[in-house]
């Protein structure tokens, strides 16, 4: 009589621990960076139409400035993306090592 073994079962790995999951979130953070600089953007711009104080430019300017990084922080996130699209960790083949 032979004894079968049980397959042991795949460690199970998280969405967010897998490739493909750093490469999704990295495509939301860009999408999310691009709206949050046009909401800063469109923000910005309102609150320096009505009366100006000194209060008010230095918050339409902040929110320009944060406007420019948040579209800067989604630029680098794309480039990174293009460096490298399948994800930190990717398999070489023999093609790759000539």
């Amino acid at each position: 009589m032979s004894t079968l073994k049980p397959k042991p079962k795949p460690k199970h790995r998280p969405f967010c621990f897998s490739v493909k999951g750093h490469v999704k979130m990295l495509r939301l953070d860009i999408i999310n960076s691009a709206i949050a600089a046009i909401f800063m953007i469109i923000i910005s711009v309102l609150s320096l139409l009505p009366e100006t104080t000194t209060f008010i430019v230095l918050g339409g300017v902040f929110g320009l400035l944060v406007a420019v990084c948040c579209i800067a922080d989604g630029v680098l996130m794309y480039r990174k993306l293009l460096f490298n699209p399948s994800g930190p960790y990717q398999k070489r083949t023999i093609h790759d090592k000539i």
